[in-house]
């Protein structure tokens, strides 16, 4: 049976996989990953979860998004990792370089027609990051929870009832006006910054929100862009052409049923093996 040929992408962004959390859906995202051929790559923050990362949960998917990573490194292909918050330890080697991969806190690309792009995760903007560390931890542990109910009700709504899936998370976030307030605050200050800044496109993460849209002040107007996330919306942002979109996930048209049966033989300590490959490969190249 031939490949259908990847799909070519100028430039992926990537934000808030949470690699190491239950409600992570690596699986869903190595599927789109191997579907596409990008020239850069912005992981723009809160890729892995090291606030919530336990030993004791570490499946094979999320080791595989890893290992399709590394995979992109060894062709030569473009990664920035951008810190967020929740792999805020990793700010600490910002400007380390490995390969074609760089650790960064922010990028500002040029893109075509000379219009410039700002690359960052968003937290800077969050005040309970700023002053009340633990009590965004905390918030952070209360949505990972309520993740792990999310999916249960999904189980229960979908093979009992036959009913679509649901995000009481969204919903929450939804209908508390603080939540939406923050939200529209976040927005407008990474517009008004980016304004100030004479870019063209502003791109977050962090708020899990994807959205594209041209935000306008006094002094001027820019196009903000967010990348969303892969615990509810499974979305991502695509450059290509010189044209930006919202990809989602669930638009589609993936049958995660009939992946080949090898990817789910392979053992972590093969894959670890296979990851150790891959950088050897690198060196060597």
């Amino acid at each position: 049976m031939e490949k259908s040929p990847k799909r070519k992408v100028d430039i992926l962004v990537l934000s808030d996989i949470h690699l190491g959390t239950y409600g992570c859906h690596a699986r869903e995202l190595l599927q789109y990953l191997k579907s596409i051929k990008p020239k850069t790559v912005i992981l723009n923050g809160d890729i892995i979860d090291i606030w919530q990362f336990s030993k004791r949960y570490w499946p094979k998917s999320h080791m595989k998004v890893i290992k399709q990573l590394i995979h992109w490194m060894s062709k030569g292909i473009h990664i920035y990792y951008i810190t967020g918050n929740h792999d805020e330890m990793i700010r600490k080697f910002a400007g380390f370089k490995m390969g074609s991969l760089k650790i960064v806190n922010k990028v500002v690309m040029e893109l075509e027609d000379d219009k410039k792009a700002w690359f960052f995760h968003g937290d800077v903007f969050d005040v309970t990051m700023q002053h009340a560390k633990w009590l965004a931890k905390l918030g952070a542990i209360g949505y990972d929870t309520l993740i792990i109910i999310n999916r249960m009700a999904n189980f229960i709504s979908e093979k009992v009832f036959k009913r679509g899936k649901l995000s009481l998370s969204k919903k929450i976030k939804n209908s508390v006006k603080s939540a939406v307030t923050f939200i529209n605050n976040f927005e407008q200050t990474a517009a008004d910054i980016g304004i100030s800044n004479n870019y063209d496109y502003v791109i977050c993460g962090h708020i899990h929100q994807p959205e594209m849209r041209v935000i306008k002040n006094s002094h001027g107007a820019i196009v903000y862009l967010n990348s969303g996330d892969w615990i509810e919306n499974l979305t991502s942002l695509e450059y290509c052409n010189g044209a930006w979109k919202i990809y989602k996930f669930e638009e589609d048209t993936f049958d995660l049923d009939k992946q080949p049966l090898e990817e789910a033989e392979l053992s972590n300590n093969q894959l670890f093996d296979n990851l150790l490959q891959e950088f050897n490969m690198m060196k060597a190249g």
